[in-house]
């Protein structure tokens, strides 16, 4: 009798249980995620900017994103969520961590913001015939254990005319030194181990996953930490972080 082939999965177990055991972090603006609540303003700015502009939506609008549905894949604690959630949007928003779901809940409770929470994974999403106008896709895909199967699934699940956000860092020998030696090394900005650079994903291969999976890349942007205003700010060098924007046809 032969063998099954194993069911290929995104799910990267030592990255899930890494996450999880830091969940109770998510939303201390000085603790082991200090980095990403500064990131925040940036990554908003650029979603809100995008958003607004791709679907006619007015920017100074209390509620810019009402009548969207939008799913943050990975979303950790919530730091993405809730603000989507609070300019109107509907909001799904998955982590295969319980504990980081759990996490979100509460929090996003005790706000009284409005939040889907689920503890699932991009491909069962997917298989469930989920579909949303924004996927937001950030800082996950250096996470996951089958990029390929995870960009598929995300991709399925944006609407013809929708978009996906996806950020993450570039594998380079850059990236290295500063993502990983100085971030978790030297400065102690992230945990140690948090990255690995083999997993990071460069622009080509994205470019070349989005465009497997029907939708093609419209804007781009690098991401660097301004040291004198202790700040993220937009850039032309990708060579670290940066930020994709996909759209499918509609």
């Amino acid at each position: 009798m032969t063998k099954a082939a194993p069911q290929r999965t995104t799910i990267d177990d030592a990255e899930v249980a890494r996450f999880s055991a830091l969940s109770r972090e998510w939303w201390n603006p000085a603790g082991k995620f200090r980095v990403l609540h500064k990131f925040n303003p940036v990554r908003l700015a650029y979603i809100r900017d995008h958003v607004c502009s791709h679907f006619g939506h007015s920017p100074q609008s209390s509620k810019p994103f009402e009548g969207l549905r939008i799913l943050d894949i990975g979303c950790g604690g919530g730091l993405i969520a809730e603000p989507m959630a609070r300019l109107g949007a509907e909001v799904v928003a998955a982590d295969a961590s319980r504990t980081n779901i759990e996490v979100a809940k509460i929090h996003a409770e005790e706000s009284g913001v409005p939040v889907d929470y689920r503890e699932t994974t991009a491909e069962a999403l997917a298989e469930a015939g989920e579909q949303f106008d924004i996927v937001l896709n950030l800082e996950v895909v250096e996470h996951v254990a089958d990029v390929n199967l995870f960009m598929e699934a995300c991709c399925a699940m944006v609407k013809p005319g929708g978009l996906m956000f996806v950020a993450t860092i570039n594998r380079t020998p850059k990236a290295f030194a500063l993502a990983i030696v100085g971030a978790e090394y030297v400065l102690g900005w992230l945990p140690k181990g948090t990255h690995s650079w083999d997993k990071f994903v460069t622009p080509a291969e994205l470019d070349e996953a989005l465009a497997g999976n029907g939708m093609h890349r419209i804007d781009q942007t690098g991401v660097f930490y301004n040291v004198l205003m202790d700040q993220w700010r937009p850039a032309r060098d990708m060579d670290v972080n940066y930020m994709i924007l996909a759209a499918k046809p509609a």
